[in-house]
This record gives structure tokens, C-alpha cells and sequence, in this order.
């Protein structure tokens, strides 16, 4: 794969313009200011993995020596314009957003987006808890953006509760990710939760930000937000969550840290799919 491909981790940033794809979905609209925002979701999540790779050069040696910086293939100087660039073009993304619906929000959520990653890769990361947060905010950001972006109270409300449920099993997904990236954390000083308070209380954390999500999961039925088809799917989402919650907190190794991270991630994504099949 191209480097300059690869950095963006295009997969992850897939992810997170699928927030909007679904909001879209669930309000039945397409339009330009839509796909705009798919766009400026797609930038602003690619331009904070390649800043975060800028700024993590030296804990990337240890901990992922393959990615683009750490390997060589790009230069420090090109991965930080390359960043620079995607944040811009996400910008641009958001400001016509707000110009073609007269509604501003959409593009101050954006410069929002812009500070928090920027912060996040450059010294939010390294603060316990408050990093991790920060990835959970950002992720449950995109669900209200779609929502602002349609500017319907009733999607902007739904928006904002989807967009609660990403922030919380994100939050848990980074506490996850934090004891699996202990060993390079540590070598540059980083101030992680589990290096702080150890793997334990970490896990002990994470375990019940999960069982906190999956509690709320019925809640979007009982609500009349999504139909019977929803607690179908969701169901099979709930079950991958509460296993990878036991996993951790049975056993806290880099390799029970990677496999939960992994499940956790594709949890999400059914559970994306069952917002999907609630509309029905």
C-alpha cells in the first residue's frame, strides 16, 4: 500500500464518516451538504492519525516500527504538511457546509475538530484519562455534526445519543489500547492511566464504560428511536462487548489488550449496522 495511503488509515478514517452515512440513513436525506460532511469527517479523522504519527515518531519505534514514519518510507517534515493539508481540506469541507445551509455550527464544530485533534496528537495523549476522552469526544462528534448538518431537532436529538453511546465504548476502546501500548508508552514518559494506576484499575474502567453502553442499547428501541430489527442485530453487538469486557478484566497483557481492542472495534461497527436495520 502507498504510504501516504496507509498513514491516513483509511479504514479507521471510513469509520468515522460512516457516523454521518448513518445519520443520513436514519433521516432518509442525501444531499451536498452531506456528502460534504462525509468529506470533512473523512479529512479531519485521516489528519489526526497522520499528526498523531508526527508527534509519536519515537513511541512508534517501539511500538508499531512498521507504520509509514517510524519505517522511513515518509519523512517527518512531509507527514507533518501531509497533516496540515487533510486538516485544511476538511476545514474547507466544513465551511461550505455552513455556507450552502446558512447554518454555522456544522463549520464551528469543525474548527472544534481541529484544536481537539491537533491538542489531542500533541500533548493531550500523554494525560491520563483526559487523552482518552478525547478520542471518545471526538468520535461521538461526528453523530451531532451530521446531525447539525441536516439541522432537524429530532435527528439532531437522535445525533447527540448515538453520539453519547461512541463516546463512551470509544473511551473504553482507548483505555484498552493504552495497556496493549504500555511497553513504548513508558519508554518516552508518557503518563497513561494503567502506567499511573496500573493494568488493573484500567481494565476495571473500561469494563464498565462497556457494560454502561451496552446497558443503554435498549433504550433506542424502548424510545421508539429504531425498531424490532435494531435488538436483533444490537443484540449480537452486546454480546461481543460484555465478552471482550470479561477478557479484560480476567487478563491485562499486550496480547488480551489487542484482541479486545480488535473486538471492541468490530462491535462498533455492528452496532453502526444495526442503526441501519432500526430504520427498517
Amino acid at each position: 500500500m502507498n504510504p501516504y495511503v496507509e498513514i491516513l488509515r483509511p479504514g479507521n478514517a471510513m469509520m468515522g464518516a460512516i457516523a454521518i452515512i448513518l445519520i443520513a440513513i436514519i433521516d432518509r436525506s442525501l444531499n451536498l451538504p452531506i456528502i460534504l460532511a462525509m468529506l470533512a469527517v473523512f479529512f479531519e479523522t485521516a489528519a489526526g492519525n497522520v499528526i498523531n504519527d508526527y508527534f509519536d515518531y519515537q513511541i512508534d519505534l517501539i511500538n508499531k516500527p512498521e507504520r509509514p514514519i517510524p519505517s522511513g518510507r515518509i519523512s517527518l517534515k512531509n507527514g507533518r504538511n501531509y497533516g496540515y493539508l487533510l486538516f485544511l481540506l476538511g476545514t474547507i469541507c466544513g465551511f461550505l457546509i455552513s455556507y450552502l445551509t446558512t447554518n454555522w455550527i456544522p463549520f464551528i464544530i469543525v474548527l472544534i475538530a481541529d484544536v481537539i485533534l491537533y491538542l489531542y496528537a500533541y500533548t493531550l495523549k500523554a494525560t491520563p484519562l483526559i487523552g482518552n476522552l478525547a478520542v471518545g469526544f471526538m468520535t461521538g462528534f461526528g453523530f451531532v455534526f451530521g446531525g447539525y448538518t441536516l439541522n432537524n431537532p429530532t435527528i439532531i436529538s437522535t445525533s447527540i445519543f448515538l453520539g453519547f453511546f461512541a463516546f463512551v465504548m470509544t473511551t473504553a476502546r482507548e483505555l484498552v489500547k493504552d495497556i496493549e501500548d504500555m511497553e513504548g508508552d513508558k519508554s518516552e514518559g508518557a503518563k497513561t492511566l494503567p502506567i499511573l494506576y496500573g493494568e488493573k484499575i484500567t481494565s476495571v474502567l473500561a469494563f464498565i464504560l462497556i457494560v454502561i453502553d451496552c446497558a443503554l442499547c435498549p433504550l433506542l428501541y424502548y424510545y421508539n428511536v429504531f425498531g424490532f430489527y435494531y435488538l436483533i442485530v444490537i443484540a449480537i453487538a452486546v454480546i461481543l462487548f460484555l465478552y471482550s469486557a470479561i477478557l479484560i478484566i480476567r487478563n491485562q497483557d499486550r496480547v488480551t489488550a489487542g484482541k479486545v481492542s480488535k473486538y471492541l472495534k468490530i462491535g462498533m461497527l455492528i452496532a453502526f449496522v444495526s442503526f441501519i436495520f432500526g430504520t427498517f
